[in-house]
């Protein structure tokens, strides 16, 4: 058996994707932002039931209700990981489970974005679940331990947007919701509005893109909407542009900016 080695030129002609964190202050548009990608080749995966601001958008939606049905939806989505065991999340049981409820599996081929809106919300359902785990009560007494809840929060997280950011073949973005805080020498900063600490951490390591979303002012003082995209921005927002196509201040078009982290011709 030979090493299986991917040559440059084969490496070149595969399909890529980007995988894009979008952040931003309540208020900005950032679910809007989904009226910018094509509605038949996009699925909408609605968390947060708060989608009047895109009732006119003609595309697909899902709406996971639990920690549980988002996991199911995740490995529908991305197909089993290879390495699970049988009696884990994401595996090749879990995954054939999951098709027998949900269908076959080639009717995702349409889709080329998956929006998912929000991790704010996720990360919510993800505690709750957690909370009523074996690995949140105390073995020694059995009362609620909250650092075990905390614990497996960030490893059902990261583990589920890791698993969705293996799908090469689709654009993936995730919408959270940005807050402010100050810190024990009261200097501002900002980070992303998440149960636990752990996911906030690791997810731009995960992800291709992190943009935020914000309204900044115009030299006349005049407000106006923009992608901030590098992480030395002098707002202090969290960016990362690992494309290295991006201005630091993008136009807020998240079908646009796409296709030039990818280095293709607006289509759009």
């Amino acid at each position: 058996m030979a090493l299986p080695i991917i040559s440059a030129e084969e490496r070149l002609k595969e399909r890529h994707s980007a995988k894009i964190g979008l952040i931003g202050f309540p208020g900005t548009g950032k679910t809007t932002q989904l009226k910018t990608l094509p509605a038949d080749k996009t699925l909408f995966v609605d968390l947060e039931a708060g989608d009047l601001s895109v009732k006119d958008w003609s595309g697909d939606t899902v709406r996971p209700r639990s920690w549980s049905e988002f996991r199911d939806l995740v490995v529908f989505l991305a197909g089993p990981l290879p390495t699970a065991t049988l009696d884990q999340s994401f595996s090749e049981a879990h995954y054939r489970h999951v098709c027998e409820k949900y269908g076959d599996p080639r009717q995702l081929a349409k889709y080329e974005y998956y929006f998912v809106d929000s991790l704010t919300v996720l990360s919510r359902l993800c505690f709750a679940w957690c909370k009523t785990q074996p690995q949140a009560y105390s073995e020694k007494n059995g009362k609620p331990d909250t650092r075990g809840a905390y614990g497996l929060l960030g490893q059902e997280m990261i583990a589920a947007l890791t698993h969705l950011q293996h799908v090469r073949d689709k654009h993936v973005i995730y919408v959270a919701i940005l807050e402010e805080k100050m810190d024990d020498f009261n200097r501002r900063y900002y980070q992303l509005q998440l149960e636990g600490s752990k996911t906030a951490l690791e997810l731009p390591g995960i992800l291709d893109e992190v943009v935020t979303l914000a309204i900044l002012k115009a030299d006349d003082g005049s407000p106006y909407r923009a992608f901030i995209t590098r992480a030395d921005n002098p707002y202090g927002y969290p960016s990362k542009d690992r494309s290295g196509r991006l201005d630091a201040i993008e136009e807020p078009h998240l079908g646009r900016l796409i296709q030039k982290c990818l280095g293709l011709a607006p289509q759009l």
